[in-house]
């Protein structure tokens, strides 16, 4: 954290290194001791620390410091309570609403609200928070903060945090809030580049019903819109099963290589003028073909914009001086090591050849890449897409009807009738205009915000089973704001545990439908699918580590150099992990999401997730479902270590996953 040295200047021309020498620190430390007791030693001393690591020329000479730091620390008892109770409640309201402002100025972006104008992008790429944090170094409220409740490391909170109860973590986590110091023109920077690839990825559709095959015709219904890649691959899904399934499934299969490697027709991207054949790449406006350019590398120069904005804050965080450690140690707080080797260590199981194997018995032929996404083990499989349509749409027509609906979701998972009504009263239903997502509200008062798709007929069932899988972000977005002792601990320990409960929603969709499926399989077939799903995500997670990693070693690398290393890598783990499963090598499929273009290093969570949401169901199984969500995901922002043990008495593993699926792969050879 600390850092004495010469000054140094960053590209804005800010100094970015501490003027305050050693000696000084310590005389000052000598100094609060002799005033304070010897029992506040610990905290005088990493306080004093890390405001001399944070002050900057522009804060006043070393008598300034020494000054600021005699006549602000504190070390009676009553008077810190007083001030953290105090800051809890300024800063609730400060970030509720900065977080307010930016929904409503997102919203003709997030929302199908209608057409999106240039004066709407220019709003969402509006950072109204980017110069808080200079403000409040400017004013010394940071530097007050860091005094007295002072930064604890990753491994310090492991190790003492056990004896923490929740008032001590959020003194823990206040210490948490200024421990660099960002330019704002870096945070508008960042803002305006995470924007317009937000923009990008929420416009990205493709008209399915355009698509045409070698005779042209094609396979998909007129006006079909399917957003890349989650509708695309939710298609993919759907399909297994279904009459003529397989050619739709190869069809759009080489649209996700189309988009992968850029050579897709930039005129059929949000555009249902022209026909388009993906096999062939040819494309009609109307009976006449034409010569359409590709895309090139805009997919890619966003990725590139994203990591240019990110790397230029690296000066400014010490010890932390690249986004992938911020992302992985400061984030997720758990090292990027340990996720990829748990990660590599699930996706060289000898277990997923077994599946694999199953599968292509109940597929009937050898597995292809697009198999990644086989959907056969789930109960919905056994209903037709278009009957499930025909039920969510029936009960969901726009996004007021599921609004007051989710009282009676949560009652039917279990919770009593003034619990349910008291979440679902703080959730707001919105039509998405992108596929979907859950917005917190970050302050009491206020709801979070659901958002899925929502057709002009009504909400169809992929539209549904994502509004669910957001429901359950929104109902820990509650318990966590509400349920928690005090501010600083609202959350949970990173975006994983969210997508675990969201998993957790997800999984029980059919059940909040009124359905139920008798299969004594059935546990089984959930093990089996859960298993292979998790598989491709920790596919696409590595990707997206690798790509990261590469980025830092090729700073100066054009959009078309990051294109073709994306390719590269994506490639190189299929062939590790994926192409003995498969039967097929040199496969770029798993660099096709779209969070690697809009959401850096975010999809470590969702494999991660995955698992915590295996563990999760597995120590809840013979308990009370409702019960246990409120119990634990009102624990708070504890470090994911702390967290697992007080929830479970565990830690995250992928030994309890591969024993179910031994224990489901022996029942189904039966």
């Amino acid at each position: 954290m600390i850092v004495f040295s010469a000054c140094n200047n960053d590209k804005t021309g800010n100094s970015n290194m501490s003027p305050i020498g050693r000696q000084t620190v310590s005389d000052v430390i000598s100094t609060l001791e002799s005033n304070h007791g010897a029992g506040h030693s610990d905290r005088i001393r990493r306080g004093v620390e890390q405001v001399a690591s944070l002050w900057r020329d522009t804060d006043g000479d070393a008598g300034a410091f020494k000054d600021f730091c005699s006549e602000n620390f504190i070390s009676e008892n009553r008077e810190l309570d007083l001030v953290f109770d105090r800051l809890a409640n300024n800063f609730e309201y400060l970030y509720g609403y900065l977080n307010r402002i930016s929904l409503e100025l997102n919203r003709p972006i997030h929302e199908d609200v209608g057409p999106v104008h240039a004066i709407d992008r220019m709003f969402a790429s509006f950072s109204p928070g980017a110069h808080l944090t200079d403000d409040f170094f400017t004013n010394k409220i940071a530097f007050f903060i860091t005094l007295n409740f002072p930064f604890y490391s990753l491994e310090e909170k492991n190790s003492l945090g056990g004896q923490w109860d929740q008032r001590q973590w959020g003194f823990v986590r206040l210490g948490d809030y200024f421990t660099s110091r960002v330019p704002p023109a870096l945070i508008q920077q960042y803002s305006n580049a995470s924007s317009q690839a937000g923009m990008y990825i929420s416009e990205y559709n493709i008209f399915a019903g355009r698509l045409v095959n070698d005779q042209g015709e094609s396979p998909f219904p007129e006006g079909m819109k399917l957003l890349a890649h989650w509708n695309i691959r939710d298609e993919i899904k759907s399909n297994y099963g279904q009459p003529g399934g397989q050619e739709k499934q190869e069809m759009l299969y080489k649209v996700m290589l189309r988009i992968i490697n850029q050579d897709i027709p930039s005129v059929v991207i949000n555009n249902d003028r022209y026909k388009w054949n993906p096999l062939s790449n040819e494309v009609w406006a109307g009976e006449e073909k034409i010569d359409a350019r590709p895309e090139g590398d805009v997919r890619y120069s966003h990725l590139k914009n994203i990591f240019n904005a990110l790397s230029d804050m690296d000066p400014y965080y010490p010890g932390m001086d690249t986004y992938i450690k911020r992302s992985f140690e400061m984030g997720m707080e758990i090292p990027r090591e340990e996720v990829e080797a748990l990660f590599r260590e699930y996706a060289s199981s000898p277990l997923l050849k077994d599946v694999a194997g199953l599968i292509s018995q109940r597929l009937g032929r050898e597995l292809r890449p697009y198999d990644l996404w086989y959907d056969g083990f789930k109960a919905r499989s056994s209903i037709s897409e278009e009957d499930l349509d025909k039920i969510t749409k029936a009960r969901y027509p726009d996004a007021g009807a599921m609004n007051r609906d989710l009282p009676r979701m949560l009652v039917d998972l279990g919770f009593d009738r003034d619990k349910a009504v008291f979440i679902g009263d703080r959730v707001d239903v919105d039509a998405a205009r992108g596929s979907g997502h859950a917005w917190r509200a970050s302050m009491r008062g206020k709801p979070s915000h659901l958002r899925t798709r929502i057709g002009s007929d009504g909400m169809d069932y992929k539209g549904y089973n994502i509004a669910i899988h957001e429901f359950g972000h929104n109902v820990e977005q509650t318990i966590s704001v509400y349920m928690v002792d005090n501010y600083f601990i609202n959350g949970i320990p990173n975006t994983a545990f969210t997508e675990a409960l969201a998993f957790m929603f997800q999984a029980r969709d059919l059940e909040l439908l009124g359905m139920e499926e008798e299969d004594p399989l059935k546990e089984h077939l959930d093990v089996l699918d859960f298993f292979w799903n998790n598989f491709e995500m920790m596919g696409v997670s590595l990707v997206d580590m690798n790509v990261w990693e590469w980025m830092y070693e090729n700073p100066g690398a054009t959009p078309l150099e990051l294109k073709d290393a994306v390719t590269g890598i994506a490639t190189d783990i299929w062939n590790e992990y994926f192409a003995g499963i498969f039967g097929e090598s040199d496969i770029p499929l798993l660099a096709i999401y779209s969070h690697m273009i809009q959401s850096p290093l975010y999809l470590s969570n969702y494999p991660y997730g995955r698992l915590i949401m295996f563990q999760l169901e597995e120590y809840i199984a013979d308990k009370d479902f409702a019960g246990e969500v409120l119990r634990m995901f009102s624990l708070g922002q504890l470090t994911p270590r702390h967290w697992m043990d007080k929830a479970t008495g565990s830690q995250i593993s992928n030994r309890p996953m591969f024993n179910a699926v031994e224990a489901a792969l022996q029942e189904m050879r039966r």
